[in-house]
């Protein structure tokens, strides 16, 4: 049995072969064609943080595959008032063909997970947000910017800065990340993707200029500054992230031909700006759209991997 946790966790063939997997459920969905992959299952969706795409994208994929997705918010199970995690895993996991948890230290979710009868699923943690970055890689495999692949990363150092991180070092392609003095991604990561791309190839740059990240880049991609648990750093984070807004004359720096992602919500006017976000390089909406897709993807593949 195989979880879904972290990109570090699989190798380059298994990506792609959930990666084709979506894309196939993907053509098949837009022809309206609906097969029950995962008949009868039922999907647990445990939401310690509130999400709009995470549990749309869930809750309708699930459904499409033939299942159906239980939304379980902390606030409602006993989760949410003391019960221990190994607890509740040993009990949903037993009344459940599946699990998706967002939550935020990636430890409950790695204790979850060792305690379940059933493959779990990352919907985001503090550290990681894998979901995310398969449905960023579907919608840059669409737009058929895989070849010669450079992806400027600019703003936090955040989970969605580990999951590229992580994407990179297993796919093999150029990363550039660019963030504010502080607000580096965590060593420990880095450490680790710079060991992964000794055997990928890929190429990994870390620094604080994001007009050097983003000079030539086929793919230009930002986060939210102030992620959910940080509202009261938001004054001091706007302050620190000036100049790191992409905006047009960041993306004047980039390829002609590059793409703008954003794994939303967006903040019009601090990490991006209006004209940008709405304008023709933008594919934040096929991106949103690709999670539901890439999640089918996941799903069917882990099903797949239940008795290994």
């Amino acid at each position: 049995m195989r979880h879904f946790l972290t990109i570090a966790d699989f190798t380059k063939e298994e990506l792609e072969e959930i990666l084709d997997i979506s894309m196939k459920i993907k053509t098949e969905t837009k022809k309206r064609i609906f097969k029950e992959y995962m008949p009868k299952q039922v999907l647990g969706m445990i939401f310690e943080k509130s999400s709009t795409r995470t549990r749309v994208s869930f809750e309708t994929g699930i459904y499409q595959l033939g299942g159906v997705g239980l939304f379980l918010s902390s606030n409602d199970i006993q989760l949410g008032r003391g019960e221990p995690m190994s607890d509740t895993s040993r009990v949903i996991s037993r009344m459940t063909d599946m699990v998706m948890i967002r939550t935020f230290a990636h430890s409950k979710l790695e204790e979850f997970a060792s305690y379940s009868q059933v493959p779990v699923i990352n919907g985001l943690t503090d550290d990681f947000h894998p979901v995310q970055l398969m449905a960023d890689y579907l919608t840059i495999l669409e737009e058929k910017k895989e070849k010669d692949l450079v992806v400027a990363y600019v703003g936090d150092g955040n989970n969605l800065a580990h999951s590229w991180l992580m994407l990179a070092s297993k796919l093999g392609f150029e990363l550039r990340i660019a963030t504010p003095k502080g607000y580096e991604v965590k060593a420990e990561i880095l450490a680790k993707a710079l060991e992964f791309s000794k055997i990928s190839g890929a190429k990994i740059i870390i620094g604080n200029d994001p007009k050097a990240a983003v000079k030539g880049a086929t793919v230009v991609t930002t986060d939210t500054w102030v992620s959910m648990g940080q509202e009261d750093e938001k004054e001091q984070r706007v302050k620190e992230f000036t100049g790191y807004i992409v905006d047009d004359a960041m993306m004047k720096l980039a390829h002609k031909d590059a793409i703008f992602l954003h794994c939303l919500p967006a903040y019009r006017g601090y990490e991006v700006s209006v004209d940008v976000f709405e304008g023709p390089q933008s594919r934040v909406f096929e991106e949103a759209e690709n999670r539901l897709h890439a999640q089918k993807g996941i799903m069917v593949w882990l099903d797949g991997k239940r008795n290994d």
